[in-house]
């Protein structure tokens, strides 16, 4: 029995919506029926953004505190921030690059070493995969497009019962047409990314 909790969370401007209702689009396409949840916050001053996707046989869209199956981090300290949310098989996804908040920014306390933060993230959940997905994007055409790599990344760890395929689709139907080419690119780089074993930190428990 189907039974999955995907929490998504990031900083305002990263995309974190946008990834859950692709994933959420594409999980009805599939047939499945997907459960939606968004928490807004300060998103335009920075302010963290999240976002549950649920598919299967259960009736509420929130998370609890150690039910997340699978975590999207869109920045690194947010990873950190998330693992209440895991417990002990949770497949993570984090991306290692750094969005100060405003507290770092002017001065107030210094931003975590990243490589120490994964570290603690690594000995908590059953699996991290963790890559400067912020790079990618760009590399791809634009920083924006972090969520796309994530959901590639996601996608290429065969945890979803959703196809790579049917997200693409999703993806050149609903996002702004401009931006197609640029995000499906940014999707394979992704994809890419979490084919690569050098890139595992920890991989799931067998």
């Amino acid at each position: 029995m189907l039974r999955l909790r995907i929490f998504m969370t990031g900083v305002g401007g990263q995309g974190t919506l946008l990834a859950s209702r692709v994933l959420g689009e594409a999980a009805l396409t599939a047939g499945l029926h997907p459960l939606l949840s968004e928490t807004h916050g300060m998103a335009q001053r920075g302010g963290v953004v999240t976002s549950t996707v649920i598919l299967g046989d259960l009736k509420s869209p929130i998370i609890s505190p150690g039910e997340a199956d699978i975590v999207l981090a869109f920045e690194a300290l947010e990873a950190l921030r998330a693992l209440e949310f895991c417990h002990a098989r949770t497949l993570m996804l984090a991306n290692t690059a750094v969005i100060p908040p405003y507290p770092v920014a002017v001065g107030q306390v210094s931003y975590p070493q990243v490589s120490e933060m994964l570290d603690v993230v690594a000995g908590q959940v059953g699996g991290l995969l963790a890559f400067d997905a912020t790079a990618l994007a760009r590399q791809a055409g634009s920083p924006l497009a972090v969520n796309m790599v994530l959901l590639g990344a996601l996608a290429a760890t065969d945890t979803l019962p959703v196809s790579a395929e049917d997200l693409k689709q999703v993806i050149r139907d609903r996002t702004n047409p401009r931006l197609v080419e640029v995000n499906l690119t940014a999707f394979d780089r992704g994809a890419a990314a979490a084919r690569e074993a050098e890139n595992w930190l920890k991989r799931p428990a067998a």
